[in-house]
């Protein structure tokens, strides 16, 4: 029987042969796919982080930081080249939170659906996984925000589109997107605008998957791709086929961020923000997320708690 493991091990090692995980080149030494991770940023341990820890917290396992995480995808979390090592930005993360707690590091990888009954049951101390900070979350469970939400606009890289940062940049455009997503949702929202002041409409595109959004995008039969930044990211980074001209954050016209989920009152949500803070003063935090492309979505502060998208 083939594994979804195994599927994503046989990518990665195509991947690796073409020169992306592992040896020479700007691109091999961006994206590391061996589970060695010899390139991991690393961090000392930060006592005030330690001493906010809760006196009634208590780690899964004594001396360890046990965390759940989703291998879904490049660059935000995948299998490395063995099929069993996680790896990718939010590994990276949960291992200089790790450090910063004076702790070793286990990720538990998890299905995606099983995130917040494992969390609750203890299984795990926190969860590092692209969660999402909702105020429906937030009644059960409490955060530490490490990321902005984004989604991004990627064009060809030679395309005379320099800049779009408000609705009246993209009138006109002909603009791929997911169908019934939050980022569908916006762009339509920023086209009824438009038109309202008399601006050309966009034309929207759907596709069933990546490879036809590419082809699309290097053919010029769209001008731009607006979904989440983070695989647009990775892919701009490692073909240089496409490139950033524009984010919007997921919670438009709000904020949303990405956070450590932990369990509601357990203690251990506050060191977790002192100890971000603290990577992010030690500039750990922004070449950890350098070396998966996605610095455009570092926090200037992490916070307890933050404001989360409302329940609709």
């Amino acid at each position: 029987m083939i594994t979804r493991r195994k599927l994503i091990a046989v990518a990665l090692l195509s991947f690796a042969s073409l020169g992306f995980a592992g040896g020479t080149g700007h691109a091999a030494e961006r994206f590391d796919f061996t589970p060695q991770q010899t390139g991991r940023v690393r961090a000392g341990k930060n006592p005030e982080a330690v001493k906010a820890v809760g006196a009634n917290f208590r780690f899964v396992k004594q001396g360890v930081f046990t965390v759940g995480i989703v291998p879904f995808a490049p660059p935000i979390a995948t299998y490395a080249t063995d099929a069993r090592t996680v790896i990718g930005s939010d590994a990276d993360y949960a291992q200089l939170v790790a450090d910063a707690l004076g702790l070793q590091l286990a990720l538990v990888p998890i299905a995606w659906a099983d995130w917040p009954l494992g969390l609750a049951s203890g299984k795990y101390d926190a969860v590092i996984s692209n969660v999402g900070v909702t105020e429906q979350r937030k009644e059960k469970f409490d955060f530490t925000s490490y990321r902005l939400g984004l989604h991004g606009f990627y064009a060809k890289a030679d395309s005379a589109i320099r800049r779009i940062s408000e609705p009246k940049d993209i009138a006109g455009l002909r603009v791929i997107t997911g169908s019934g997503t939050i980022q569908e949702k916006i762009v339509l929202e920023w086209n009824r605008q438009n038109v309202a002041k008399g601006l050309k409409p966009i034309e929207i595109q759907y596709y069933d998957d990546d490879a036809a959004i590419t082809v699309a995008l290097l053919s010029g039969r769209a001008d731009v791709n607006f979904n989440p930044n983070a695989p647009q990211a990775f892919q701009a980074a490692k073909d240089g086929k496409i490139r950033l001209v524009g984010t919007v954050n997921a919670g438009w016209p709000l904020k949303a961020d990405v956070g450590i989920a932990t369990r509601r009152g357990s203690g251990l949500a506050e060191a977790l923000t002192i100890a971000t803070n603290g990577l992010i003063k030690s500039g750990k935090y922004t070449q950890a997320l350098a070396r998966w492309s996605l610095q455009a979505e570092a926090v200037p502060l992490s916070e307890t708690n933050p404001r989360g998208l409302p329940n609709f």
